[in-house]
């Protein structure tokens, strides 16, 4: 009987030494200084309106991105250079000539490697030659003396650059972009916070509950390129003709996320 007293005994007093353990932490969590830490409140993201908007205003593209190259292929490595180098300098000048600003033509690749095929007779590699490769990015803008859009301005320039380059040239890709996308990112981000909005309003609505002021905001924004990896070089004919790309429209697009207080 002492026994059973003695272990009820030691079972209260370990109870009463964790009440009071819990009796004495401050109200912020259940064991202050420790790894564990018990809130007293909801996660913020649990509470009030959370609501997603989007926003989207289409824009006239205002700058060309052109990607340009040279290769050339011989038995020597100085060869190659020499013609590769001879071919870069005369697209240079056309893309200065025809107003790309020396500063918006950089260097984006250069290469040099060998060329080899292979020998099934004597089973090995067979050195053909060494290729040089070399490619330069243009921005291609519409100046203030201009008189032509910005894609019949890009499609003269394919075609100066084919040109001077002859069978040397290599052309990847042109973009389309917006210099400074300030304005239509503004414009689309008032579309979306506009449209969360009306979202949480109608879900307030919906709820019976009245609609509070936003506390809390985050926002993002896109701004595409049009990529057209696909350029046709045609060379200018006595009629005039050349290389045709369009330039089309962008749509810039900005994504907010809101959360709205339940008053």
């Amino acid at each position: 009987m002492n026994g059973k007293w003695l272990i009820t005994s030691g079972v209260m007093v370990l109870l009463l030494l964790v009440l009071a353990g819990l009796a004495g932490c401050s109200s912020e969590g259940a064991f202050s200084g420790g790894s564990l830490e018990l809130k007293g409140s909801l996660n913020s993201q649990q509470e009030g309106i959370w609501v997603n908007g989007e926003g989207k205003v289409t824009a006239v593209p205002d700058v060309a991105i052109l990607s340009v190259g040279v290769d050339a292929q011989v038995m020597s490595v100085a060869d190659a250079q020499a013609q590769a180098s001879v071919a870069m300098d005369k697209v240079m000048a056309a893309l200065k000539n025809n107003g790309v600003a020396t500063k918006d033509i950089q260097t984006s690749s250069f290469s040099i490697s060998k060329v080899t095929r292979w020998d099934s007779t004597k089973q090995e590699q067979i050195l053909t030659g060494y290729q040089v490769a070399n490619t330069v990015t243009a921005k291609i803008r519409i100046l203030p003396q201009d008189s032509y859009t910005l894609d019949y301005k890009a499609g003269n320039i394919i075609d100066a650059v084919a040109a001077a380059g002859g069978d040397l040239t290599r052309i990847d890709s042109i973009s389309f972009t917006i210099d400074n996308p300030a304005i239509p990112q503004e414009q689309a981000r008032q579309k979306a916070v506009a449209d969360a909005a009306a979202k949480a309003k109608q879900l307030a609505d919906a709820a019976g509950v009245k609609l509070g002021k936003p506390v809390y905001i985050t926002e993002s924004s896109y701004v595409p390129s049009t990529v057209n990896r696909a350029v046709a070089l045609t060379a200018e004919t006595s009629s005039g003709t050349t290389t045709s790309v369009s330039a089309g429209e962008l749509e810039v697009t900005a994504n907010v996320q809101i959360a709205y207080a339940i008053n």
